[in-house]
């Protein structure tokens, strides 16, 4: 292997010119200004959610023999960038490049490419999961987020005037102390609803019930649509309690009870079961787009009502994936 060192590094940094980068849950914990380059033998490959890792046994600087933890996406995201659970199996050699942990003596990156003896260059591809130009004729079906949208959201949401209790929460908040991700419980409205860059939704059209669904954490919304109330006294749940109807051809969701949850009103700034949301879902004058108008209001932490908008593209063509998040692969993140 050490002979087509060169080779290999060329080939890898030519792959991942083309891509654009990717957020990460666990990303803080790796240095994104620095590049660490090794090659090794595969000791374990594990195609387990939140996060696929792999460990690699090479040899340091020193001399000695160290394993590398290799850490990348979902398997949704890994599926979609051409991964399979026999991409890899113990023996194999590879080059790895990726980012470095940010802790001092600690062999850990966060993958940009890996690439086989066989030259077969593997990375988490971004742009794998661009939808077909295709026509949906109702909000049903499976749906992608289009990022210009929800970066920009994203952006308005972080610029909303917070309360003091919302100020002093986004000021304490400790990423790597955020137990959610790690304890496998989907993010709730509006964060569940952002998550679709990487992660697909999924929306199913009952009578008496609308579910909308994410790959990621499984996250399942029941809207009740029987023209029933929230009921008095409902407890807190991650998702809340949700109510809907119809206007005209759009989907209005309004939902109440949410438990408090950690930074999913803006980057650091928690919920509180006083939160209330009403989204708006309705279908593009040509059929690809679904924009949901947002409104949040949360007492406790935001000093005044949110209202934004985003927007879903119809992806019929693409596989929605079941994500059964492992509580023992998503604490590893936090080791």
């Amino acid at each position: 292997m050490t002979s087509r060192k060169s080779a290999i590094t060329t080939i890898a940094a030519g792959a991942l010119a083309a891509l654009p980068a990717i957020g990460h849950h666990s990303e803080a914990g790796y240095d994104s200004e620095s590049v660490a380059a090794f090659e090794g033998t595969v000791t374990h490959y594990g195609w387990r959610n939140p996060h696929v890792y792999i460990t690699v046994e090479a040899t340091n600087e020193a001399g000695e023999t160290v394993e590398w933890l290799v850490e990348t996406g979902a398997t949704p995201i890994m599926a979609r960038s051409g991964w399979t659970p026999q991409s890899l199996a113990p023996g194999d050699v590879v080059s790895v490049r990726g980012h470095p942990d940010k802790r001092a003596g600690k062999y850990g990156v966060i993958l940009l490419s890996l690439t086989k003896e066989d030259g077969t260059v593997l990375a988490q591809v971004h742009g794998a999961t661009e939808p077909p130009d295709a026509v949906a004729t109702s909000l049903a079906g499976v749906w992608r987020g289009v990022p210009s949208s929800i970066g920009s959201f994203g952006r308005a949401l972080n610029s909303t005037p917070l309360t003091a209790a919302g100020e002093a929460a986004r000021a304490s908040y400790d990423y790597m102390a955020d137990m959610r991700a790690a304890e496998c419980i989907a993010p709730q409205s509006p964060r569940i609803i952002t998550s679709n860059v990487l992660y697909l939704s999924e929306i199913e059209i009952g009578d008496d019930i609308v579910y909308i669904r994410s790959e990621y954490l499984d996250a399942v919304r029941a809207v009740h649509m029987d023209g029933r109330g929230h009921p008095e006294n409902v407890e807190p749940t991650p998702q809340g309690h949700s109510i809907g109807r119809w206007e005209d051809d759009a989907l209005v969701v309004d939902t109440v009870a949410f438990a408090e949850q950690q930074s999913v009103n803006g980057q650091g700034v928690p919920s509180s079961p006083q939160k209330h949301t009403i989204e708006r879902y309705a279908l593009s004058d040509d059929g690809r787009r679904l924009t949901i108008d947002v409104f949040l209001e949360d007492p406790v932490y935001l000093a005044e009502p949110f209202s934004g908008t985003l927007e879903w593209q119809y992806s019929p063509t693409l596989s929605f994936h079941s994500y059964n998040c492992d509580p023992e692969i998503s604490s590893i993140f936090l080791q």
